[in-house]
């Protein structure tokens, strides 16, 4: 499988992921800029964490008009692979791409800390497998990730089996103690309807490492190539 990895200004996590990818994975990877037209043949696209465009209005919010957007968006509604994380997941809830909005944190302020999630269903290329009874853990980073959305939506994301990930305790148990952000329902990570384009705020590159300590995340890359390869 090859992957592409899009760098917008401001991005700081897209030479975490290609080495993750690349080095750890052993996948081709591009690095697709910001205002390329073309994605070079990729068949898996991810939009790393960061803070594109200085996070100026909203998170993610000038960078979903970015030319290489046009390609994503084209890419995804075609059926391909698209994956954001953190700064990627805003950029994806802005383009539509990703049901929902991220807030700033209940907190008001910016939260960097390992948090342990919850996998909520296998029905999904980055979670298809993982064990729904244990806990990963994973570290966030960010000052926006409050997911949010309606009554309504929430009931048919939860109806559909898109939501990925919860916030939870080391073992699994869903808690509003552990919610780092004040996301409803604990949400952490959701996917399209179609299933092929997948919203985290949790960054699974940053526990992929055995030099890093936790390869929890590696969980994540390993089960996208197990069905692919």
């Amino acid at each position: 499988m090859k992957f592409g990895v899009v760098t917008f200004p401001g991005s700081n996590c897209d030479q975490d992921m290609i080495y993750v990818l690349e080095t750890i994975m052993g996948q081709e990877v591009v690095n697709l800029w910001h205002k390329d037209h073309d994605l070079q043949g990729a068949d898996f696209i991810v939009l790393p964490g960061g803070f594109s465009y200085g996070d100026y209005l909203r998170s993610g919010a000038i960078a979903r008009f970015s030319p290489i957007m046009e390609e994503v968006v084209n890419h995804a509604k075609k059926g391909g692979y698209v994956l954001g994380i953190c700064n990627g997941f805003q950029i994806l809830c802005e383009a539509g791409l990703t049901p929902g909005v991220l807030l700033h944190n209940n907190n008001q302020q910016f939260i960097c800390e390992n948090v342990y999630l919850k996998p909520e269903t296998t029905n999904s290329l980055i979670t298809r497998n993982l064990d729904t009874n244990k806990a990963l853990k994973i570290p966030i980073a960010h000052g926006e990730g409050r997911y949010f959305n309606t009554e309504d939506a929430i009931k048919e994301l939860n109806d559909n089996d898109q939501v990925l990930f919860r916030y939870s305790t080391p073992n699994a148990e869903i808690s509003e103690d552990v919610n780092p952000n004040g996301s409803i329902e604990n949400i952490a990570g959701v996917c399209n309807k179609e299933r092929n384009v997948f919203g985290m705020m949790p960054h699974p590159e940053r526990a992929a490492d055995e030099e890093l300590g936790n390869t929890d995340g590696r969980l994540l890359f390993e089960s996208i190539l197990d069905l692919v390869s």
